[in-house]
């Protein structure tokens, strides 16, 4: 039965138009919704990573990002947070030669027609959220109407109830669609995660599969691999040599790390041609763990919130 009914939510309009209330009534009491944010935060911290959240006095990476969710709040953190908007945020920062193509904006599931994409390989994902996204390497294997459904239900969403990050709270959801980034291979290029800290990159972690077997290494800023995972969640990567581009990449990092406290700029590269891909404030929602648990610490101590000398 369970099965049935996720079936029926998933590819079906009267089905979801059926069962979204129910499901609405079960996220409410799933995500603590009746609880204040901070007691919210405090409880997801406890249980996904197993010591209390100390905001008076923050010590680890995860106590801080969580400090600086709740604390640190701006209103142009909702434009960069969007994953429409902040393009015109990158083309005043950088330049939009560093932006990846796009092709197709809408504020309905319904527009998601094969007429109105293109014929080569792109990207679909909705601009409030974090669910990455529908590729799209032919349009004659997409079950349309599914992938309408599926925005359709990501716009119905608020990440922020989930995640309790304020930026993403009054972001207008809209769908865009991107040009597939790949190389000579048909393969999705690395993604590069690069973290900073007050203005200074600190560290950059590789997740080199992006469609399958998810795996991840974190090297610091002279391409020297830590000796730990920074989320569990994804498999130990191989060792990755340094871009021939990196420090063009570490240059364009820092200055868009400028107006933040923390900050984790991603990039791809294509034929050392960088491109941006978005712009994170709280890496894993600081929730992320670390093994060994030690290195929690250890970037805790490279961050300086505004109250710390």
């Amino acid at each position: 039965m369970k099965q049935f009914l996720k079936n029926l939510y998933e590819n079906s309009f009267l089905g979801y138009s059926v069962i979204r209330p129910f499901f609405l009534v079960y996220n409410f009491f799933r995500f603590n919704r009746f609880l204040p944010v901070k007691t919210h935060v405090k409880l997801r911290f406890k249980n996904r990573l197993g010591y209390k959240l100390n905001l008076k006095e923050p010590k680890t990476i995860n106590e801080k990002l969580n400090w600086l969710k709740l604390y640190d709040k701006k209103e142009f953190y909702t434009k960069i947070a969007d994953k429409y908007a902040v393009r015109e945020y990158i083309k005043e920062k950088i330049g939009n030669q560093y932006l990846i193509p796009l092709v197709f904006h809408t504020k309905k599931a319904k527009n998601i027609l094969p007429e109105n994409l293109p014929d080569y390989p792109f990207i679909l994902k909705t601009n409030h959220d974090s669910s990455g996204g529908i590729i799209v390497r032919d349009k004659s294997q997409i079950n349309w109407k599914k992938t309408q459904l599926t925005l359709h239900r990501l716009m119905q969403d608020n990440y922020y109830y989930n995640s309790k990050e304020w930026q993403y709270k009054n972001i207008q959801p809209c769908i865009i669609a991107e040009k597939l980034l790949i190389d000579e291979n048909g393969k999705i290029p690395y993604d590069y995660k690069m973290v900073c800290f007050n203005g200074k990159l600190v560290a950059t972690t590789v997740i080199t599969d992006r469609e399958s077997d998810k795996a991840l290494s974190t090297y610091d800023v002279n391409w020297k691999r830590f000796e730990c995972q920074w989320g569990t969640d994804f498999d130990v990567g191989k060792s990755v040599q340094k871009p021939i581009v990196y420090e063009k990449m570490k240059d364009l990092a820092e200055i868009l790390s400028k107006d933040f406290i923390c900050v984790r700029v991603d990039f791809y590269v294509l034929e050392e041609k960088i491109y941006f891909g978005e712009l994170t404030l709280y890496d894993g929602s600081g929730f992320a763990k670390f093994d060994p648990e030690e290195y929690d610490r250890k970037f805790g101590d490279m961050l300086r919130l505004p109250f710390e000398s």
